[in-house]
């Protein structure tokens, strides 16, 4: 049988409309002032939560804010370097003394600059080591003992990478450290599932972010058509979109995800283990 014949119109596009899946929730999302980070902010505002989202930059991290409460939401911006646990740590507690808990956390922030087996210097594995994995851990060990000190429930969701299964040879020192996110969002959601905490992560492909801009031109030597380019060689025609990834985000923090805990889904085109 063949395809049904088009009927000319193309999906939505765009923010989806509130349902409130956030609502009365504080969310704290880590590197969150860009990227994909801010779109999951701008999606738990849309969705009723309050957000503080970190960074280590001001500038963007205050104009999201800016303009999160132009739209009606309150939000803060919370200034740390992730790359020191201590300050991982603080943003947590600046979050509860500011709203009085955490509810929800993401752990967005990433580090992608290049190294592979041979070349990788261990500065270099240490920073990716510093983002990709220890601030996670200590944010997470910080926000479930908000939780579990309060006898509430709560979720987590780590934005971690399909590469975490094995990656290019130019991402080794990223690849290990995502990778140990993976069995880290593993080991910590069984540990607290009794908490009524669901911690969940999220393998995302290649995305369109600010960040994955500046990598490709610094690493790559892209120019200013590289998008086109990329979008025109995968399977759905485009990069993995920001706003469509803080959806499914929104969805795994509210309690519409229902029981799941413990998952690490792959947001991606490329399926695992098919060849052509």
């Amino acid at each position: 049988m063949g395809s049904p014949p088009s009927t000319g119109t193309q999906p939505p596009t765009g923010p989806l409309p509130s349902t409130g899946l956030l609502a009365d929730k504080v969310v704290l999302v880590n590197g969150g002032s860009q990227g994909v980070g801010a779109a999951i902010a701008r999606a738990a505002v849309r969705e009723g939560a309050v957000v503080a989202v970190t960074g280590r930059r001001p500038e963007p991290g205050e104009a999201l804010v800016t303009e999160l409460a132009a739209a009606g939401g309150k939000a803060m911006f919370v200034r740390a370097d992730l790359a020191d646990a201590a300050q991982a740590k603080a943003a947590v507690a600046r979050t509860v003394e500011a709203y009085g808990r955490v509810d929800c956390l993401v752990n967005s922030a990433g580090l992608t600059s290049r190294g592979t087996l041979l070349d990788t210097t261990p500065e270099l594995f240490d920073q990716h080591i510093a983002i990709n994995l220890k601030a996670p851990f200590f944010a997470m060990q910080a926000a479930v003992a908000d939780m579990v000190g309060r006898g509430a429930p709560g979720t987590v969701v780590n934005i971690i990478t399909s590469s975490a299964h094995g990656g290019q040879p130019f991402l080794a020192p990223y690849v290990a450290a995502k990778a140990g996110l993976v069995g880290l969002t593993r080991n910590a959601a069984h540990a607290h599932r009794h908490d009524r905490v669901r911690i969940n992560g999220l393998n995302i492909g290649w995305t369109a972010t600010e960040g994955e801009d500046a990598t490709q031109r610094a690493f790559h030597g892209a120019g200013d058509d590289w998008l086109e380019q990329a979008a025109a060689r995968l399977p759905m025609g485009k990069l993995g979109q920001p706003d469509e990834i803080a959806d499914f985000v929104v969805f795994l923090l509210s309690e519409r995800s229902g029981v799941v805990t413990g998952s690490v889904i792959d947001w991606d085109q490329n399926v695992l283990g098919g060849l052509d």
